[in-house]
């Protein structure tokens, strides 16, 4: 028997329906944004004694190039954002003694605020190191060095939690292991007097692993927004990095000055579904509205970890909830902007530069990544034809390294020995 109705009939109302209802959803939210943003500037003034600034004012778009700031925290389409209560941005300015501390809605505990005490305001930096007794064994012989690079809300944490127990002992025994918490992340500075541009994370990272551990020579390994970083590096080190290793790099083939809102609507496009795709644009086009989540889960971080402990014992789940918790609303607010968006500009010099280099590149992505298109790996493999590209069958943005800690490790230590036989010879750049 013929069905009733046929599916053509309605393939067009269904999608009707489904932009109808996603334009209305945002329009509410664009609204509340607005709201929000009046709310935060008379709160911010009576409990800070100065409203902090945002970017909800349109046509300082020129003050992007000044501050190295991504134009997309201008051009985030808001139909409310012209109306006269909105508020212009400014840059912050530090106190007297030379650091902002967390706004009234960031978390106060005593290992959210630490990093102030650090005099020198370096990164938070993990080390794996062959022990004294295993460098005598081989004749004292320098270990390889590998500095590691997290994503978006995350921290040092996922490697040395998940990847560094799993390496072989020929590996803990002639590699030295780096994992960096990155600046406004896990335990690492969270400055509000800072904008989280590239620069500003590449400078922390040579300020506080590079320069004094001195990496004459190193293999790099980052995962999703921590691959924009490693490809900045490796372009500017290029007889210094022995092999990139990428896991779901955000990459889409772009040089010209609207590349960043190419990667913003690609990456946290307005959308309904899949979920995990609408909260990626509630927190990157709304500023105030990313601010209440932050406000409602990261300041209250120690409830949530002790209720999860409560009912739940695993391990995994506890370590993501504690990774996305470790950071302000105003350092992930930029570094997603500025980074992952500013730094798609920049993509195509970097892949450029490193191919004519001889660099080695690995990229590896989850067949099922909802986060980053799997076409990014492949737009990599189309700049740099020598790049090795592998397709996790059934991972996904996390799975493809979580899910599969062994097979993983087992993959970087491939990769890492297929350079073995590279000499690099380097001046101090330090």
């Amino acid at each position: 028997m013929a069905p009733l109705v046929s599916p053509k009939w309605l393939t067009k109302p269904s999608q009707f329906l489904i932009s109808s209802l996603s334009f209305l959803v945002f329009i509410f939210l664009d609204f509340l944004d607005f709201l929000f943003c009046i709310y935060f500037y008379y709160i911010d003034g009576f409990l800070e004694g100065k409203s902090s600034p945002c970017y909800c004012k349109t046509g300082n778009e020129d003050k992007k190039s000044e501050n190295e700031v991504s134009e997309t925290l201008y051009r985030r389409k808001n139909v409310f954002r012209k109306m006269r209560f909105v508020r212009k941005y400014e840059n912050l300015q530090e106190n007297e003694n030379g650091v902002l501390g967390n706004r009234w809605s960031d978390c106060g505990c005593e290992s959210c605020v630490a990093w102030m005490m650090n005099a020198h305001h370096r990164l938070f930096v993990a080390v794996s190191e062959a022990s004294q007794a295993s460098l005598e064994n081989v004749h004292a012989k320098p270990a390889e060095d590998v500095l590691f690079l997290h994503g978006f809300l995350s921290s040092s944490e996922f490697w040395t939690r998940s990847i560094f127990p799993e390496f072989s002992e020929f590996v803990r025994d002639n590699y030295r292991l780096f994992a960096v918490d990155l600046l406004g992340f896990g335990r690492s500075p969270k400055p509000r007097a800072c904008l989280y541009t590239l620069r500003d994370h590449l400078e922390m990272i040579e300020e506080s692993v590079i320069c004094p551990f001195q990496l004459k020579s190193f293999h790099l390994v980052a995962h999703s927004m921590g691959c924009v970083l490693a490809l900045a590096l490796a372009a500017k080190y290029p007889d210094t990095v022995k092999s990139v290793t990428l896991v779901a790099p955000p990459y889409f083939p772009s040089s010209d000055i609207d590349a960043g809102t190419k990667a913003l609507e690609r990456l946290a496009g307005k959308s309904l579904w899949p979920p995990i795709l609408f909260g990626s644009a509630v927190m990157t086009w709304y500023e105030h509205l990313g601010r209440c989540v932050c406000f409602f889960i990261c300041r209250n971080h120690r409830a949530w970890e002790k209720i999860l402990k409560l009912f739940t014992h695993k391990r995994d789940l506890l370590q993501t909830i504690e990774n996305v918790t470790q950071h302000t609303h105003h350092s992930a607010w930029h570094t997603m902007h500025n980074v992952i968006c500013g730094g798609a500009k920049y993509m195509d010099g970097y892949l450029e530069t490193i191919r004519k280099s001889g660099v080695k590149i690995c990229v590896i992505q989850g067949s099922r990544d909802q986060v980053v298109p799997l076409e990014c790996s492949n737009n990599i493999k189309t700049k740099v034809l020598d790049a090795d590209v592998r397709v996790i069958a059934n991972a996904d943005h996390g799975s493809v390294i979580l899910g599969r800690s062994q097979d993983f490790a087992r993959d970087l230590e491939s990769i890492w020995a297929s350079t073995a036989d590279t000499t690099v010879q380097v001046a101090g750049f330090c």
